[in-house]
């Protein structure tokens, strides 16, 4: 891995710009692999966020999630998974290899997943990780049928049923959402559609491309100046501005694309656009660490544009700086920031290839 450091910057002095952008090689792949096999087994700590029926549903973890049961919640389990499928995808020569290939065989079973089936299906359960969850259950799901290789083809299977769970939920919640949900943490809906969108092309579910096109167009396609000054916010692992670019690059040819974000976010275009990194005071804390996922986040968008968009390659610095600011921290041994931070950090490496 390549990076160059800079220093930390405060609310009105910027660090100096890494020369080059951070790469993700062998070495980091082990590291980043590292993080979902140390707790992909790890039934405590645990927050469920159920909805209870009766007394009956006060089970252990692994019994009401036995796919997904680790890495403190559900959602972070399923990304956990999505980074050990894409790391080996990627880098076939992993250090834990065997021990990764065994994790995902013994956790996707088709047994597992119609447990997890089971319990969406659950009249008190249609809403349950809608749709951050969803989204990420998605992306797992993409990265294993893009994957041409015989344990791929095995556990995209055995997902199936899952996958075709969360898309009905989406076909089932979308038209009924009037408003989108604009915030930095998981129920941002720009975020949970940018995920669906990719599984839907992988998949070819047209009705579902043009849902989220038609949601995405309807909710977005009139917003200007988005107040990108006012972010982050406290909490956020998500940026509002940014992720609601990351959709409608997808959802936009490139010049209509290019028109919207004129008026969206103006600034972007500034060939000496800066942006803070978010500032992490407390790796121990599970909620403001979240910035540290913010910054990853904001990295995977702002190169997400630059790859979109001819004149727009300045916004890779920022991103590096970002990527740079947080990267080293989500080894630093606080389950808080370990569980999760993982993907993000692999995200937003892989969008700076």
């Amino acid at each position: 891995m390549v990076i160059s450091h800079g220093c930390e910057r405060s609310n009105n002095k910027s660090v100096s710009v890494p020369t080059e952008s951070p790469e993700l090689d062998l070495e980091q792949a082990d590291r980043l692999a590292s993080l979902p096999l140390a707790c992909i087994d790890v039934v405590y700590p645990n927050k469920l966020g159920q909805t209870l029926s009766d007394s009956t549903q006060l089970l252990p973890p692994d019994m009401l999630h036995p796919a997904f049961y680790g890495c403190f919640d559900w959602h972070s389990s399923v990304h956990g998974h999505w980074s050990l499928v894409k790391l080996l995808k990627s880098f076939p020569e992993l250090r834990d290899k065997e021990q990764i290939m065994e994790s995902l065989r013994s956790h996707l079973t088709a047994g597992n997943i119609a447990a997890e089936v089971a319990y969406f299906n659950r009249e008190e359960n249609r809403s349950y990780e809608r749709t951050y969850g969803w989204a990420w259950l998605l992306k797992l799901q993409e990265e294993l049928r893009t994957w041409d290789d015989p344990l791929a083809k095995e556990l995209a299977s055995n997902l199936q049923p899952l996958a075709d769970r969360v898309v009905e939920g989406y076909k089932t919640f979308l038209p009924k959402l009037v408003y989108p949900v604009r915030v930095g943490e998981h129920s941002n809906t720009a975020f949970g559609m940018s995920f669906a969108y990719d599984y839907a092309v992988v998949s070819g579910d047209e009705e579902l491309m043009t849902m989220i096109r038609d949601k995405a167009v309807s909710f977005y396609e009139n917003d200007q100046n988005c107040p990108i000054s006012w972010e982050p916010g406290g909490f956020d692992f998500l940026s509002p501005c940014l992720q609601e670019a990351d959709i409608m690059r997808r959802v936009l040819d490139a010049r209509a694309f290019e028109k919207w974000l004129n008026r969206f976010l103006p600034q972007l275009s500034d060939p000496d656009f800066e942006l803070t990194p978010a500032r992490v005071s407390d790796r121990s804390d599970g909620k403001l660490v979240h910035l540290d996922g913010l910054n990853f986040s904001r990295a995977w968008c702002l190169n997400g544009i630059a790859n979109t968009l001819a004149g727009f390659e300045h916004l890779e610095s920022a991103a590096n700086e970002h990527i740079t600011y947080s990267l080293n921290g989500i080894t630093d041994g606080n389950y808080e920031g370990t569980h999760w931070l993982g993907s993000f950090a692999l995200l937003a490496l892989k969008s700076t290839e």
